[in-house]
C-alpha cells in the first residue's frame, strides 16, 4: 500500500508539472526527490511530452501515463508543485496530506478564458508599440491580438489537432487587422499583425526545448523543438493566408 501511496504522488506531480509545461528533466528530478524522501531511493522516473514512466525500484512493475493535452505555460502550477515537494524533501508532509495538496494544485483554476484573452489583448497591443508602432497602432492590436487568441482557445475545445487551433488563431488576427486598418483604425499593419500574433508565438517551447537538450533529454528536446516549429509554421500560414487574398 505505501509503494502504491508513493507511485500515487510522484505520478500525480509529474503529470500536473508536464501538463503545465514544465521541462521534461525537471518533472523527473521532481519525481524522484519526492519518491527518495518517502524511502524509495531507487526509483525510476522517465517523462516524455506525451507520457510518463514510473517505477518504485528496478523489480517492480513499471506506472504508464499518458499526457493528451499540454497547456502554453501555468508557471504557478509548476511553482506550487515545487513548494509541496520541497515540504515532502523537509519531512512536513506524509503521503496522504501531500496527495490531497497535489490534488488542490491540478484542480485550481487560476486564469480563466476570459482573463488569458483580456491578458492576451493587452499584451498584444504592448508589443505593437515596442516593435516600432505607434499609439494609432495599439487600440487594434490589442482588439486583433484578444480576437485571434480567443479563436485559438474556442477551437482548441473542439479541434484535436493544435495546429489547426493556432491556425485559426492567426488568421483571425490578421483579418480583424486588415479590416482595422481599411476603415481607418491604425496606421501600420506589419505593426498590428506582428503584435497580434505575439501572444501564440511559442516562446516557452523554445526555451524548454534548448533546456532539455542541454541536459541530456533529446527526445524531449527535438520533439519540442519540433513542436514549436509546427506552431510557428502554423502562424505564418494564417498570416499568409491573408496576405494572399486581400
Amino acid at each position: 500500500m505505501e509503494k502504491s501511496s508513493i507511485e500515487r504522488v510522484c505520478m500525480l506531480a509529474g503529470k500536473i508539472m508536464l501538463v503545465s509545461g514544465a521541462e521534461t528533466y525537471r518533472v523527473e528530478d521532481t519525481m524522484g526527490r519526492i519518491a527518495a524522501a518517502y524511502g524509495a531511493t531507487n526509483a525510476q522516473a522517465y517523462a516524455t511530452p506525451t507520457a510518463i514512466n514510473f517505477s518504485i525500484n528496478m523489480e517492480s512493475e513499471t506506472k504508464f501515463l499518458r499526457i493528451t493535452k499540454r497547456s502554453t505555460a501555468d508557471l504557478h502550477k509548476i511553482a506550487a508543485v515545487n513548494s509541496v515537494s520541497r515540504q515532502v524533501t523537509a519531512g512536513e508532509l506524509n503521503l496522504e496530506n501531500a496527495y490531497a495538496q497535489l490534488k488542490e494544485v491540478e484542480n485550481e483554476i487560476l486564469y480563466s478564458s476570459w482573463l488569458q484573452i483580456i491578458a492576451a489583448s493587452f499584451v498584444s497591443g504592448c508589443f505593437a508599440i515596442m516593435f516600432g508602432g505607434t499609439w494609432e497602432d495599439f487600440l487594434p492590436a490589442l482588439v486583433a491580438g484578444g480576437l485571434g487568441f480567443a479563436a485559438m482557445i474556442g477551437l482548441e475545445r473542439f479541434l484535436d489537432i493544435r495546429f489547426l487551433a493556432e491556425f485559426f488563431g492567426a488568421f483571425a488576427t490578421g483579418i480583424t487587422s486588415f479590416l482595422l486598418l481599411s476603415n481607418g483604425i491604425g496606421a501600420s499593419l506589419d505593426k498590428i499583425i506582428i503584435g497580434g500574433v505575439m501572444p501564440l508565438v511559442p516562446g516557452l517551447l523554445i526555451t524548454n526545448a534548448v533546456r532539455d537538450l542541454m541536459s541530456g533529454h533529446l527526445i524531449a528536446g527535438l520533439s519540442k523543438g519540433v513542436e514549436a516549429l509546427l506552431t510557428a509554421f502554423a502562424i505564418g500560414a494564417g498570416i499568409a493566408v491573408i496576405y494572399a487574398f486581400m
